[in-house]
């Protein structure tokens, strides 16, 4: 059986037992489902889309094994004859997306799934579980970009990550919304995203001073001598530090910058910036770390603290503040009729759609519509074609250049979106007027077919 993060097992078994009815009752017709957010959480004024690559990977490559087809029939739950019928599934159908590093809003789909609707239901569980995740720490992440005002962050958090898959992926969504790297070596190689690293407290603790460990490290990376200063008293280790410089540049090898990890890390960073300018190593920057957050960065940025960037961990890979979204995919059409959910609180607008952005004379969001995909409204389509016939259109973009388009969306952002903390205007999203009447024909319609039973 494949590994978890790519069977086909992993899904809900509502997704199966679904599947099983809608093949013994013959239902094959072409259903659309839309993925997007309900509702923002009250931490959030926008959202980042993320996750897209790892969801096309996963579209184009499900299928069930060996393994997984004996499960299926041997588990109990299923009909004979249903595994075999699994043996063959493959998604066939077309894929609209918004690119990833795109700013949206509640009830903007971000996904569109076009095909039989035993293959695009199945789908669901997984492709929410990518999207969302990614989703969720690119908008924690671009905050904390807003918040650094150009200092750069690195991502600390594969250790409290909630998983190793979860620690992977918050990198890359963290580095797509502008973080300039991670200290998540495997992300290096999978994803091409820079590697930072220097030593931690325990290296050390083995040396019988900090003078020793310092020398020993420096030594060990010449070209990148990052020492940590916090061990046992912050001040006393930068002056450790300006005490070795000059016997280590006489080899040639010169003190990169110092990283602090505690304390009052203002007060702090202005001392050791002291300490430092005064033995004459004015290069040598101050790299800060330590529970840090969008909020407690952008309050040293704001009080001029003399760091250079940033280590943000826990607080990034499980979005602390917002760990989640309401994020749903939901069928909006089925075998050429516009469906929708009617529960309170729950409702759903019908129909296969498009979100249309319309900036205002400086450039900046001003508005979005969102209506029926044929429908020709004033502004910029977001969604655009991933996939057809069940594969890419064309090769995915490179992570930088995904990276690139998030820099330029959160430019787009309005002065009053871009604040740290609400209130935050109500960023105006309409529903077509198409779309609406879209609605009352379909609940029209349901009550008519009640009517008739």
């Amino acid at each position: 059986m494949k590994g978890a993060c790519s069977s086909a097992l992993l899904t809900d078994l509502y997704q199966l037992t679904m599947l099983q009815a809608y093949w013994q009752h013959r239902m094959d017709g072409v259903a659309v489902f839309e993925l997007f957010v309900r509702k923002l959480p009250p931490e959030r004024a926008f959202l980042v889309a993320a996750g897209l690559e790892q969801a096309l990977d996963f579209i184009e490559q499900a299928c069930f094994d060996e393994a997984e087809l004996d499960w299926v029939a041997n588990c109990g739950t299923f009909a004979p004859g249903f595994s075999d019928w699994l043996r063959e599934l493959r998604f066939s159908g077309d894929v609209w997306a918004m690119p990833e590093g795109t700013v949206f809003f509640p009830h903007e789909p971000l996904l569109r799934v076009v095909a039989p609707i035993a293959e695009a239901q199945w789908l669901e569980t997984r492709i929410l579980n990518l999207i969302h995740f990614q989703t969720v720490i690119a908008s924690k992440a671009s905050r904390a970009v807003l918040a650094a005002v150009g200092h750069a962050l690195i991502d600390f958090g594969l250790r409290r990550a909630h998983g190793a898959e979860a620690g992977a992926l918050a990198a890359r969504a963290a580095y797509l919304a502008g973080f300039a790297g991670t200290a998540t070596a495997y992300a290096g190689p999978r994803f091409g995203i820079p590697v930072f690293g220097t030593m931690a407290h325990s290296f050390v603790q083995a040396h019988d001073n900090e003078a020793y460990s310092f020398t020993d490290f420096a030594e060990s990376f010449p070209d990148n001598a990052m020492l940590l200063i916090d061990t046992y008293d912050t001040v006393a280790g930068a002056r450790c530090v300006a005490g070795i410089a000059p016997r280590l540049a006489e080899r040639g090898i010169r003190i990169k910058g110092v990283r602090l990890d505690s304390g009052d890390l203002d007060a702090l960073s202005r001392e050791v910036r002291g300490v430092l300018d005064a033995a004459g190593l004015h290069d040598a920057v101050i790299f800060a770390s330590g529970n840090l957050d969008e909020q407690r960065v952008h309050a040293l940025v704001d009080a001029g603290a003399p760091i250079t960037s940033f280590g943000v961990g826990t607080s990034l890979t499980t979005s602390s503040d917002a760990p989640y979204l309401d994020a749903v995919y939901k069928l909006q059409e089925y075998a050429g009729q516009a469906r929708r959910k009617r529960s309170s609180g729950k409702a759903t607008w019908p129909g296969r759609k498009q979100v249309f952005r319309r900036l205002d004379a400086s450039g900046l969001c001003a508005s979005d519509t969102v209506a029926l995909a044929h429908e020709t409204v004033p502004g910029e389509p977001l969604l655009v074609e991933v996939m057809r016939g069940g594969r890419r259109v064309a090769p995915s973009p490179p992570l930088d250049e995904a990276r690139t388009h998030c820099a330029a969306q959160l430019a787009t952002l309005p002065p009053a979106l871009r604040r740290l903390e609400p209130p935050w205007p109500v960023y105006p999203v309409t529903i077509s007027a198409a779309i609406r009447a879209l609605a009352d024909h379909v609940d029209q319609r349901q009550a008519n077919v009640a009517l008739a039973h």
